[in-house]
């Protein structure tokens, strides 16, 4: 209750101080001006991510944000020289005159560097480690993605994600991520603002997003403000590039894993400064490693690898001169996965949005927004079990505002989610559930960001109203950095979250890849562990500490520690064997509830280690993690709880022109739980009752589990490698070539075991792959 009053205090404080602080900042900046604006690069027109920009000659500064836009506030009347630098490119600057009150709109575009650029060392993320709280959160660029191991010569965002301290990813088959203790339906994925409800294909190396389309991705895993809600673990806001606004370029690649094409370009003439041009970017991509592997993997399996997927995406945007710009995209993919006649398996998804970013002129801040619809389908048939299938559809809307203040920045906006869902499955019991359900959410956020020479403290607070289950729930949030020296850097991070969506997952499943998706139940037990249920919605309180240490210019340590407690969540009731009807109404509710309460925890520590410099990249991670749910009846491992995780990266550029790259990856994971076999009986069906002739009937073969997840699957490890070359043709052409290998030593790692047919399955073996990219 301690906690939770402080919570509560600090959340009411940044409240008050959102009403009076703006007052005292407009009085001081009625003296002093704001030069705000943004970085493009020159060649391409596009923004340029955490680039350094400040006044020569001053302590003034700032660094650009996700969208290359920068504010720099409380600057004393005078004439300055506005400087930008970034590695890569030429030194840019501009002399600009403030008076009094003035808010200087700019824009600077920075020429990519001809220069061989060793020894300068412009790091704008030092800055932004200092400034910001950066707690559980990683952002993620293209660079960054291309740079590990390209398994099938493909890089993707899923094959990065894999590395990243917490998170755990179950296998190239069939493989899903769970970030620090919670599951996929507890993570938000977000594409330009939108939705997304299944972002991974069958085959985990892969997910829906093309790398080139990506602009940043910013990947929380805890702790995070009340900017984002709606779910109880974690989040992954994808932003996406807008496009070249100079002139058409492309991207053709082909791999045994895929094909691909990328086009941007602008609509009409080359864009300027002062007329920039409406941009198109189309991307699509498809994958024929079911075709492929027939021919180049048979030792994997004769009859091909199962999988198969189609991904298509469109963007177009129009951008005024002073950087306001606003998008429409839409998107349509598609998977499909069978395993040898065991499970087959499909979804579809597709979605239309836009967004906007408005520069309001004279005013120090910035509105954004968006508004989206989507649908995903799936469905998923396994042998001995009923069909399942799962839909939702619906739309998201957002309106963000950022204002400036002085050194500190105050955001405040509302989000608006409507959807319904789809769902019927057949539990291990036979009985079936069906549910339609259409639901509506509305939530409303402010947070404040307050920054002084040591302390970076950001207070939240968010307020959610669920108006299926009719609740409102109150979410205060907290992250702070405390800079000890330029080195060292403490930080904590935590809150209240709450969540109404839900997944069907059986926790029995041979292939477990289908979690449909259902609107949370207002049918719930009335009490669980002898208490009276309060809520019907899914809560967590996260809480978490660190420190930053730089241990010289080019090494950074992380360490993280950890606890997510979810106080209630709400599973699929795997016990059920009774109708929830009044004849069985002396029947416990875990045995004729279609849901249960479950309540969790997950709590760990992680280690980054990252080392950078010059043609050398290393990168070492350890997470220790521990996970377990109770359901009334007894506390189990929930089929993700993996003990240890460790990734070591390492990266090599060589040659004259470093246009050669080798790069390694191994992962280690201890054990998965699992529920062993015991015996097997014939399943008879008395549907006749008393006069069903028994004697007569063959039966399905029924299972008898030993107890729940209380056995553990043989360890995972793995070895990939890739070496890249690329040759430039012209100013504008260049090739890459890449040849990979994945699984090195073809390490034997489990994928499911069949129990009916007494069989062992495994991941992928050895997979060599070479790919060809061309970029015009």
């Amino acid at each position: 209750m301690r906690l939770h009053s402080s919570f509560i205090t600090v959340a009411v404080l940044s409240a008050i101080c959102t009403l009076f602080l703006p007052v005292k900042f407009i009085e001081a900046q009625s003296a002093t001006g704001v030069i705000r604006g943004f970085i493009y690069d020159q060649g391409s027109g596009e923004p340029i991510l955490f680039t350094n920009v400040y006044l020569k000659g001053t302590t003034l500064g700032s660094s650009t944000d996700t969208k290359g836009f920068f504010t720099i506030t409380r600057i004393p009347p005078g004439s300055y020289t506005l400087m930008s630098t970034y590695l890569g490119y030429d030194t840019v600057s501009v002399v600009v005159r403030i008076k009094g009150g003035d808010i200087l709109n700019e824009k600077l575009f920075l020429r990519k560097s001809s220069l061989n650029l060793e020894m300068v060392e412009v790091r704008g993320e030092k800055e932004e480690q200092r400034t910001t709280v950066k707690v559980s959160v990683e952002t993620v660029t293209p660079k960054q993605i291309t740079q590990i191991v390209s398994v099938g010569g493909e890089p993707d965002i899923a094959q990065y994600l894999q590395v990243l301290p917490g998170v755990i990813f179950t296998g190239d088959q069939g493989g899903q991520l769970y970030i620090r203790g919670g599951s996929p339906v507890q993570n938000k994925v977000m594409l330009d603002g939108m939705i997304v409800y299944n972002p991974f294909h069958s085959i985990g190396l892969f997910s829906v997003f093309e790398t080139d389309i990506i602009q940043s991705a910013d990947v929380y895993t805890g702790g995070y403000n009340s900017n984002h809600g709606g779910r109880i673990s974690a989040v992954m806001d994808i932003t996406t590039r807008d496009g070249n606004q100079k002139r058409w370029k492309g991207k053709v690649g082909a791999s045994p894993f895929l094909g691909r094409v990328l086009m941007e370009g602008p609509l009409g003439k080359a864009g300027t400064p002062e007329k920039p041009a409406p941009t198109l970017v189309v991307s699509a991509r498809s994958s024929w490693l079911d075709q492929s592997s027939k021919r180049l993997y048979t030792y994997a399996d004769s009859n091909g690898l199962p999988f198969s997927f189609t991904d298509l995406y469109a963007k177009t945007t129009f951008r005024s001169s002073n950087g306001s710009k606003f998008s429409l995209f839409g998107f349509n993919f598609s998977d499909r996965a069978n395993f040898r006649n065991v499970s087959d398996f499909g979804w579809d998804s597709r979605g239309l949005g836009g967004n906007f970013v408005l520069i309001p002129e004279g005013s120090n801040s910035v509105v954004s927004g968006t508004l989206a619809w989507s649908d995903y389908n799936s469905f998923q048939i396994e042998r001995g079990r009923g069909p399942r299938n799962s839909g939702i559809s619906g739309f998201n809307g957002t309106v963000n505002i950022a204002q400036y203040l002085q050194r500190d920045e105050l955001n405040f906006g509302f989000d608006l989610v409507g959807f319904g869902t789809r769902f019927k499955f057949t539990n291990p019991s036979g009985i079936i559930l069906n549910q339609n359900e259409n639901t509506t959410e509305l939530a409303g956020y402010i947070k404040y960001k307050l920054l002084t020479d040591k302390l970076v403290l950001e207070p939240g607070l968010r307020g959610h109203y669920y108006a299926s289950l009719g609740e409102f729930s109150v979410e205060p949030r907290l992250g702070l950095k405390y800079n000890l020296s330029p080195a060292l850097r403490l930080k904590f991070a935590g809150g209240w979250y709450s969540q109404n969506l839900i997944s069907a997952v059986s926790d029995r499943d041979v292939v477990n890849l289908f979690f449909g998706f259902l609107s949370g139940p207002d049918n719930l037990p009335k009490t669980f562990d002898g208490e009276r249920v309060q809520s019907k919605l899914q809560k967590a309180r996260h809480a978490i500490v660190g420190t930053e240490i730089d241990l010289g210019k080019h090494v950074e340590l992380n360490v993280e520690s950890y606890i997510k407690n979810f106080d209630q969540l709400t599973n699929i009731n795997r016990d059920k064997i009774y109708e929830d009807i009044s004849e069985f109404e002396q029947k416990p509710d875990f045995l004729k509830k279609d849901f249960i309460i479950e309540r969790g925890r997950a709590y760990g520590f992680d280690f980054r280690l990252k080392y950078d410099r010059r043609q050398y990249y290393v990168w070492a991670t350890y997470s220790w993690t521990y996970v377990d749910r109770f359901d009334g009846q007894r506390t189990y491992f929930p089929s993700f709880d993996r003990r240890h995780n460790i990734n070591l990266v390492g990266i090599y550029k060589f040659g004259s022109d470093r246009s050669w790259e080798l790069s390694t990856r191994w992962n280690y994971g201890s054990g998965f739980p699992f529920t062993q076999t015991q015996g097997f009986y014939p399943n008879l069906s008395l549907n006749g009752g008393i006069n069903s002739d028994y004697l007569s009937q063959n039966g399905e073969l029924g299972v008898v589990y030993a107890g729940f997840n209380q056995a553990r699957l043989p360890s995972y490890h793995r070895l990939d490698a890739s070496l890249r070359y690329t040759y430039a043709v012209s100013d504008h052409s260049e090739i890459d070539f890449n040849f990979s290998v994945s699984n090195v030593y073809d390490r034997r790692n489990i994928f499911y075991f069949d129990r009916v047919r007494f069989s062992r399955v495994n991941q992928l073996p050895i997979l060599p792959s070479f790919g060809v990219t061309w970029n015009f």
